[in-house]
């Protein structure tokens, strides 16, 4: 499964990002508005060819349902790391649901998961959540890159490569407050994926009751 979702994800185009495959969707077992039922509901009414519900620290939205048996989801999580000063978060996708190997990274509780303040206290090493996302059968993927405030996002990416780092996001539309708090290009990170050979992955990153902007 893992080669499969690899070649699907290296066949979506830059275009389908922004209009059928949402690959980074918070549904309210963590920090979003819509239940994952209704994620799923939405996704198919307007046509959606994948998406992925990347709640924090959580695979819940997947235990609890059963939406892993419509075709169009690709199962994933979205951990909360810390790395040479930087917030980074870390998508697994194609993470196996009950593997064990994972266990030990998840929230314990709801504001673990759902409460920024309360987040930043439980912040994983991206080299160990890499390693255990691929444990899982999943790919590990660099998430919203250009808000890291570093001398060198190259010089970080190369780091986390060589810890195994498979993707990167970079059809991503830095509006709001990482719109201001941007510090590199979408153009800079097509630039390094294409240069280091890495999965491009993109999404709306929805929190509220829409899946696209």
């Amino acid at each position: 499964f893992r080669e499969d979702l690899k070649k699907l994800l290296q066949s979506v185009r830059e275009e389908d990002f922004y209009k059928n495959v949402v690959l980074n969707i918070h549904s309210y077992e963590s920090d979003g508005s819509l239940s994952p039922v209704e994620i799923v509901k939405q996704a198919k009414e307007r046509g959606l060819k994948y998406i992925s519900i990347t709640d924090h620290n959580t695979i819940e939205a997947y235990l609890s349902t059963n939406i892993l048996k419509e075709s169009i989801v690709i199962p994933a999580v979205e951990f909360d790391c810390f790395y040479k000063g930087n917030l980074l978060h870390i998508l697994g996708y194609g993470i196996d649901i009950d593997s064990e190997v994972l266990k030990p990274l998840y929230a314990k509780n709801k504001a673990e998961r759902s409460r920024n303040i309360v987040r930043l206290f439980y912040l994983r090493k991206p080299e160990e959540v890499i390693e255990k996302i691929k444990e899982a059968g999943g790919i590990p993927v660099w998430a919203h890159p250009a808000c890291c405030w570093t001398l060198s996002l190259e010089e970080m990416l190369l780091d986390l490569k060589v810890r195994g780092l498979e993707g990167i996001e970079v059809y991503y539309p830095y509006n709001g407050l990482r719109g201001i708090l941007k510090f590199y290009s979408k153009e800079h990170i097509n630039e390094l994926a294409d240069k280091y050979d890495l999965i491009k992955t993109g999404g709306t990153d929805s929190h509220g009751k829409k899946l696209l902007f």
